[in-house]
């Protein structure tokens, strides 16, 4: 069996290790002049750092058995020997960085966050991943925006913004942009909420050392990957299917595999065309936005002020940070995090602007010593052209209730995956590998 997969991201070349395993031939076709799709490594002040995707976690079986059977290591997120700082309404307070941990709020406050809690927790659990539309409830779910639940159940400023916060750390876009349903099928999906953004005990835990896109680069070392070969177009028939490339290169298939976004896979060309509704799901399914801003000084002097380098505030362009050092500690590195409607703004200024906006945060959250850094980067993922983007896609009202049950249904020959089409961790590593490993048992059962 000859297959072509499109993507040399994680699910991608999982996808491709598995059908080799199985013997079948198979070529993996990447637009860049690199593996890892939103997986992107970088460096700053000599060390190496994550430009795409970062952190493995609490839940992340696949990933960490990846990273060992690869031979590569794992270390910790700095979390532990400092404090978070939390910033609302511009008045910051230090708490615990640690799984379950609650803001300290006045009691009013407290107690409205706690319940909303509850209560989302609660519904999401009522929630079926993989068929979140089949929820008795699901029409009504799918027909308000994560905003609108927001408005409805938390009561408190600081309460709302908790959630908003988490809105944006998540889907990199703003609350009212997303369906509920989509929201809770997200968060079931994955255990919990608190799991989700912990670093103790949460998918924020551990790094890999020199870089999570070692992980691409070891994968795709003993596949056949071409570089720099952007796909136009995919046509199939009921013999088999080709792959035609920008440059015109025609790779034959039995199957082919497309692991890009699903707003990206609606700009291919296909013949025959797409049925009308698998090019109406691609249309409503877009990226978020979002913008990583790198700063590396001498130390990592926040440590010293009993600071975890984390950061959580309601105040932007930057509203999250992390220490992102390397281990050992030999310079100090801090990211910041633009996303949503911030980064919608933000991305439109000019680079001079962006810098300064991004350092005043930093200034802000950690003192006057982040405000001369030794260097600055920053990257802008809907910038990217075959990205568009990041972290994953989310689903806007009525998507869900209306396509949920054709996202991952192969049209003839050609089949699906991504982070995006996961059940489990959808959005993050884990879910691209498990993914990835899900179309390549489809591609094999369907080619029996």
């Amino acid at each position: 069996m000859r297959v072509v997969v499109v993507g040399a991201g994680l699910a991608g070349l999982s996808a491709a290790k598995e059908l080799v395993a199985s013997g079948a031939e198979v070529v993996v076709l990447e637009a860049r002049d690199r593996v890892g799709g939103r997986m992107m490594g970088g460096s700053i002040a000599g060390h190496p750092i994550e430009l795409g995707g970062t952190w493995i976690g609490e839940g992340h079986e696949r990933m960490y058995a990846l990273v060992d059977e690869l031979g590569l290591q794992t270390f910790p997120t700095w979390n532990d020997e400092g404090e978070l700082l939390i910033e609302l309404g511009r008045k910051q307070r230090r708490m615990a960085s640690r799984k379950g941990a609650i803001p300290r709020l006045n009691p009013i406050a407290l107690a409205d966050l706690a319940q909303g809690l509850t209560r989302f927790g609660r519904l999401a659990r009522s929630i079926n991943p993989a068929t979140p539309w089949t929820h008795p409830d699901a029409i009504r779910l799918d027909s308000q925006t994560f905003e609108t639940w927001i408005q409805r159940n938390v009561r408190s400023g600081k309460g709302r913004a908790y959630f908003h916060a988490v809105a944006e750390a998540l889907f990199s876009a703003d609350a009212r942009d997303i369906s509920l349903l989509h929201v809770l099928a997200y968060v079931a999906g994955s255990g919990d909420l608190e799991t989700m953004i912990a670093v103790d005990q949460g998918a924020q835990k551990d790094r890999v050392v020199g870089g999570s896109v070692l992980i691409p680069e070891r994968l795709a070392a003993s596949l056949d990957v071409r570089l720099g070969s952007p796909v136009a177009s995919v046509v199939q028939d009921g013999a088999g299917a080709a792959v035609i490339t920008r440059a015109g290169e025609r790779f034959e298939a039995d199957r082919v595999v497309v692991t890009l976004p699903p707003t990206l896979t609606g700009r291919l060309r296909y013949e025959p065309l797409m049925p009308p509704w698998r090019d109406q799901l691609t249309q409503q399914v877009p990226a978020g936005t979002v913008a990583k801003v790198f700063a590396s000084y001498p130390t990592p002097f926040w440590r010293g002020k009993g600071l975890n380098g984390q950061a959580v505030s309601d105040a932007g362009p930057v509203k999250v940070t992390f220490d992102v050092s390397p281990p050992g500690a030999e310079i100090g590195v801090l990211i910041g995090f633009v996303e949503g409607g911030e980064a919608r703004r933000w991305q439109r200024l000019d680079p001079a602007e962006r810098r300064r906006q991004a350092i005043d945060g930093f200034v802000r959250y950690f003192g006057t010593e982040a405000a001369s850094p030794t260097e600055y980067l920053e990257q802008d993922w809907s910038a990217e052209e075959f990205s568009r983007g990041c972290y994953g896609a989310h689903f806007a009202p009525g998507v869900l209730t209306d396509y949920g049950d054709i996202l991952r249904e192969p049209v003839g020959r050609i089949h699906w995956a991504g982070a995006e089409y996961a059940v489990e961790w959808a959005g993050y590593m884990e879910g691209a590998v498990l993914s990835g490993r899900d179309v390549a048992r489809e591609v094999l059962a369907a080619n029996k």
